[in-house]
């Protein structure tokens, strides 16, 4: 079982969450069911499954729900470019962008380091 609040890793992707609820906020509400709850979804994804992970028995059990959460990244990236390309969000959407690749990366970090300890 790993500190959650020592991951670095999902501090950071508890801010992406709450920057795109921030962002989804002005959505239309013709959205509200659609596009809009996919990507709160994705978003909260993240920081979840690396929590669940987090609070496993084994780093097997960690890296399988990092790959979940890395999923979801994907996922939320998609989404957000998405939205972009409708217009339903300016180009401030590329700082979140940005933040997801960092998360990703970490990811990918701490996968390598559980699967060598």
């Amino acid at each position: 079982m790993h500190n959650l609040k020592e991951l670095k890793i999902w501090h950071k992707a508890i801010e992406l969450s709450t920057e795109v609820y921030r962002l989804t906020a002005d959505f239309p509400k013709e959205e509200k069911y659609g596009l809009t709850s996919q990507i709160r979804r994705a978003a909260v994804s993240v920081p979840s499954n690396i929590a669940e992970g987090a609070g496993r028995n084994s780093d097997k059990e960690f890296i399988h729900f990092l790959g979940i959460s890395n999923g979801s990244s994907y996922e939320l990236q998609t989404q957000l470019i998405i939205s972009k390309n409708l217009s339903l969000i300016g180009n401030g959407v590329d700082l979140i962008l940005d933040q997801i690749d960092q998360i990703r990366k970490m990811n990918y970090s701490l996968q390598a380091k559980l699967s060598k300890d």
